[in-house]
Parts: structure tokens; C-alpha cells; sequence
């Protein structure tokens, strides 16, 4: 679900409506060392949150091997709200029926009817693969005989038919294999493409209560993310007051406390600080923000108590006279002349977000004591996607077309070192680059398929300060991600898919090379 966000908002501006769900391996109970996939879609919110739910359970405690993996178990408990759908051969089912094992797919099919009713599908494919036609006179049989729906896929893998070459390719990359290698498993075919409707309905134009089940899906599925609505994390105030009112109390006292000892910066009244403070707070709470500046200053204010070298602060939030009696920030900012609404505007909703610096040493303090102050369940780092960018990924594509290195090695010299730089843009930018594509077929082939790939995601990464804290545990808003050696936990949204879904409080934590201020 690494991608969840933005395929639903792409789809959204393209009019169409999507669906969202997951596959995801699950491990075979009876033999450890089997395991199959099952693709899930959410019809209603509580799918979404027990597909979240299961999909951090496998992150957290479900690896095995190198993979997180599902427990039946755990289907058995967290299934309202989803439809399953067995994943052809490469389902539990599938690999009964390719075993010619009958009877124990059939009482498989009955385990998961008993488990999601009608919300279970046979999934069958035409995508010539080998035994495929094997394995799905098998299902249609079953479907008749024990009354489970049939549905049509196309396992799509790719987009277009001329995307599958680029598509080896990057498997190649991820599993470090050379495409030509003889040995080498090849489990997907150039069928594989996202077909159109008009494509699937010829394909099972023989079996057309298939291609209905699809529509019959699309209809069933009505999950919704409430986008530009915020969820933010309570802080504990005393007995009897709310959040706001103890926000107002607190900061009202904190600023009579700091003009008492330092009194108003030269040419500012202390009515004109009251004025500041009575506008920012009255914004702040029209927002809806006060628990998050509670708790950026709480931890600040901790870390400072406990000599965690921090920052003065920097970026927009160090134009709030609140941020500045709170302590969040070291900046008078009517001394500076500094304005608040670039921090907030209640014209433009996004939630607030401070810089903040930390002792590279110690910021893991912080962060463990924000973890055990709110739940460690509740707090996690933001993760981040690596993705191949022009160099790498001219290197990757050399490598796994087995061209020699000397050849690689001078192509991507010739790509500029400029920041950020593309293909596209280095192709136009340097005409020994262009000249080499155009004269020398190896070249080409090479940059071609480079150009395919560039930009698509290949490994995982920490943001370098984002912290999330949520309302309740992190999995009622969105997966976490857990790799099998890292002890912490991470959003499986991304910084700005953690901002658009609304429903977690973050800010950045930031590691600082200097040890003191």
C-alpha cells in the first residue's frame, strides 16, 4: 500500500473511481516453508482499517525468511470489510490445483467461503502462462460445484505490452540476476499489461459471469479517504479544562511570565504582544492545532531540561509569538518583524509543521521519549523511497543486459553531475550523450530501457526528521513498515501522503552535526 495515496488521488483526477486494496503473502500453516498470495480490496472503511491492520501485523511480527508474511489466523480476525480474492496459480488454491491436490483445494475453498462468505472469489487469468489452463478449467469447476463466484484478472505487472523488456529488466535489478542468464526463473509473461475492457471481455468472452464479477466488485467497494480532515493525538491538560482552554490559559500565563523578567522588545507595548498572542492563539484554535503545539513544546521542553542540545528554530514557525512563550522556537518575533501567517492561514488548510533541530547524538532520546510519552504504537519516523535516478539506474540496466563494465561505466560518465538531473534533460543537454544513443545500437538499447525505468521505486529509507504521532495506533491511519533488522517502526505513507490523509500529527526532528548551540 506504499503507493495508496496518490493511486487514489491520481484516479480521481483521471474520473475514475478507484479501489484500493493489497496483495500480500501469506504463510502456509502446515508447511513452513510454502507460502502463497491473496489480494484483498476494501469495501468500506473498517476493510481499510483491517487492511492496515494486517499489513502492519506482517511488518511487525510476520517475517519469514526475508518477507513479511500473513497468518491465517490473523485473516480469520481481521476479514470484515474486505473481499479476498485467491490469486490464480500463485494462490493457495492455484498451487493445491497444480499439485493436483483436489480434494484439499476444495476444502481450502470451503475454509475461505466460511471465513468471508461472499466475499470470496476464484481469480482466473489468461496471460499464457504454463498450466494455466489447468488451473482455470479447475476453478470453473469449482465455482459450479460449490457455488464460489469466478472473477477475471490480468495480473497486470506493466502498462503497455512493449513495458515488458523494462520490466525483466527490473526484476533482474531487485533480485540481482542478469536477464540472460538460462537459469534464471521467469514467472511473468508480455501478456501481463493493463488491458482495456473491451481487451478482457474478448479474452473470457466464454465465461462472461467472470467479466460481471468485476463490476459486480467495482460496485461492492465504497471506501473513501476523508482527504483535508486532520486527527490529531490528545494532549493530557488538567482535570476540568479542555485542550483549548488550558491552550489559552497556558500561553496567556507563559507570555505574562517572559514580559515580566524581559518586558517588550523597543518600540512594542505589552498590549501589542497581548494582541499577538490573543490573534495567533484564536487562529491556532479556529484550526484546530492547539494539541500539536502542546506537544512539539512538551518534548523541546523536555529535551532542554535534560541538556539535549536544540535548535533556535528556523522556517516559518519562527514568526509565532505563541511558539516563541512556549519555547518551540528562541525568536521574538516581533523583534524581527516576523509574520505568523506564513506559519498559518486559516485561507490555506495544511497543518503546521516545525523545524526543529536536535543533537545528532541524542535525538533518538527524544524520539524515544515522545514513543513512550504518546505509545510506541502511536509514533513512527516517516519512511521515505528510494528511486532510480539517471546514473544508478544506467548502471543497473548495463549490469543486468550483461553489457561490460568499461561500456556502462563510460556511458554514464557522460550524464552531467547536476542535481536532479534526468535522462531526458541529459539527453538534450549533452550531445556526446545523444550522439552515442543514436549511432551505437547497444547504447541505445541500453538508454531506452534506462528511460523506462528511471524514477521507479527500488528500495526503502528513513525520512532524516519526520515523526509521526498518531491519535490511536499508527495502523488506524495507515500501514506501518517494519524491515526484519530495524527496531523502530515507519508510516508506510510517505511525508506528503502522511499530510494529505490529514490523520496523523508530525513535525521534523532534525539530527544536527553541532553538539551544542
Amino acid at each position: 500500500m506504499y503507493a495508496a495515496i496518490k493511486f487514489y488521488k491520481s484516479a480521481l483526477a483521471s474520473g475514475i473511481k478507484p479501489l484500493l486494496g493489497a496483495e500480500i503473502l501469506v504463510l502456509d500453516e502446515n508447511d513452513k516453508d510454502r507460502f502463497y498470495s491473496f489480494t484483498f480490496l476494501c469495501i468500506n472503511n473498517q476493510g481499510y482499517l483491517n487492511l492496515s491492520e494486517l499489513i502492519s501485523k506482517a511488518h511487525q511480527s510476520g517475517y519469514h525468511k526475508t518477507q513479511p508474511m500473513l497468518r491465517e489466523s490473523w485473516i480469520e480476525d481481521y476479514n470484515e470489510g474486505l473481499i479476498a480474492i485467491s490469486n490464480n496459480m500463485r494462490g493457495d488454491i492455484g498451487q493445491l490445483i497444480l499439485n493436483k491436490k483436489m480434494d484439499d483445494a476444495s476444502h481450502k475453498i470451503d475454509y475461505w467461503k466460511g471465513i468471508f462468505s461472499d466475499r470470496f472469489y476464484l481469480s482466473i487469468a489468461r496471460v499464457n502462462r504454463k498450466n494455466e489452463k489447468w488451473h482455470n478449467d479447475a476453478c470453473i469447476y469449482f465455482a459450479a460445484h460449490q457455488e464460489v463466484p469466478l472473477v477475471a484478472t490480468n495480473d497486470s505487472r506493466f502498462l503497455k505490452t512493449t513495458d515488458f523488456n523494462a520490466h525483466e529488466a527490473r526484476v533482474c535489478i531487485n533480485q540481482g540476476l542478469i536477464v540472460a542468464d538460462p537459469r534464471r526463473l521467469k514467472t511473468y509473461t508480455r501478456d501481463q499489461y493493463l488491458t482495456t475492457p473491451d481487451e478482457m471481455v474478448e479474452k473470457f468472452k466464454d465465461i462472461p459471469e467472470a467479466i460481471e464479477n468485476t463490476l459486480e466488485i467495482a460496485k461492492r467497494c465504497h471506501f473513501n479517504f476523508e482527504l483535508g480532515k486532520y486527527f490529531l493525538p490528545a494532549f493530557p491538560v488538567p482535570e476540568g479544562e479542555t485542550e483549548d482552554q488550558y491552550f489559552r490559559r497556558l500561553t496567556k500565563e507563559l507570555l505574562s511570565t517572559y514580559l515580566d523578567k524581559n518586558g517588550p522588545f523597543e518600540g512594542y507595548s505589552q498590549e501589542d504582544y497581548y494582541d499577538r498572542l490573543n490573534f495567533e492563539v484564536g487562529i491556532i484554535l479556529q484550526m484546530g492545532f492547539p494539541g500539536y503545539f502542546l506537544i512539539v513544546a512538551d518534548f523541546i521542553n523536555w529535551s532542554k531540561k535534560n541538556k539535549i542540545p536544540v535548535g533556535p528554530g528556523r522556517g516559518s514557525g519562527a514568526g509565532s509569538l505563541v511558539a516563541f512563550v512556549m519555547r518551540i522556537t528562541d525568536l521574538d518575533p516581533l523583534e524581527y518583524e516576523l509574520l505568523f501567517e506564513r506559519f498559518l492561514n486559516p485561507e490555506r488548510l495544511s497543518m503546521p509543521d516545525f523545524d526543529v533541530d536536535f543533537c545528532m547524538d541524542r535525538r533518538d532520546e527524544v524520539i524515544e521519549y515522545v514513543a513512550k510519552t504518546y505509545g510506541s504504537n502511536q509514533v513512527s519516523q516517516i519512511i521515505t523511497f528510494g528511486t532510480m535516478s539517471a546514473k544508478a539506474v544506467v548502471r543497473d540496466v548495463g549490469r543486468v543486459l550483461g553489457y561490460p563494465y568499461p561500456m556502462v561505466d563510460g556511458i554514464a560518465k557522460l550524464i552531467p553531475n547536476d542535481l536532479g538531473i534526468t535522462l531526458e534533460k541529459a539527453l538534450k543537454d549533452s550531445s556526446e550523450l545523444n550522439l552515442k544513443k543514436e549511432t551505437d545500437e547497444d547504447a541505445g538499447e541500453l538508454l531506452d530501457m534506462a528511460l523506462q525505468l528511471e524514477g521507479t521505486i527500488r528500495n526503502t529509507g528513513k525520512h532524516a526528521g519526520g515523526v509521526v504521532i498518531a491519535p490511536s495506533k499508527l495502523s488506524d491511519f495507515c500501514p506501518v513498515y517494519k524491515d526484519e533488522h530495524s527496531e523502530g517502526i515507519l508510516s508506510q505513507y510517505d511525508k506528503d501522503d502522511v499530510e494529505t490523509i490529514g490523520s496523523v500529527s508530525y513535525t521534523h526532528l532534525r539530527a544536527h552535526e553541532t553538539d551544542s548551540y
